[in-house]
């Protein structure tokens, strides 16, 4: 059963929000080094948790949005649309960790689907 893996919180400024959340639950955090400003956050190894990250609020974007790990985005994007659901942000790479997209549920909620791919380019 596909559970959610990973978190995002849109910020104004990411370093900010990364240091707001280090200073407050001790949660480390590293700017990705990808092309985006984008900072991944690990939350810890004890008991149940996600690891998330922290990326650059765009106009009309949701502030929170959660993410499940799946096989296959391809199937996804066609299982959603087939429930009713609505693509967001179609599949879109990301190099060197794999597939990602977002989606609108039928209340209007957005999530995202990724599978992993070490291979993705």
């Amino acid at each position: 059963m596909p559970r959610v893996i990973h978190f995002e919180f849109a910020a104004d400024n990411p370093e900010r929000a990364a240091k707001f959340y280090r200073e407050i639950f001790g949660w480390e955090s590293s700017q990705w080094g990808g092309p985006m400003n984008y900072w991944l956050v690990k939350t810890g190894a004890d008991g149940p948790g996600i690891d998330g990250g922290i990326l650059q609020y765009q106009d009309k974007m949701p502030r929170t949005i959660n993410s499940i790990g799946v096989d296959s985005v391809d199937a996804y994007v066609d299982k959603v649309t087939r429930s009713g659901g609505k693509i967001a942000k179609p599949k879109m790479t990301i190099p060197g960790v794999g597939y990602q997209a977002y989606f609108l549920d039928t209340e209007g909620n957005v999530f995202g689907v990724f599978q992993a791919d070490p291979s993705a380019k």
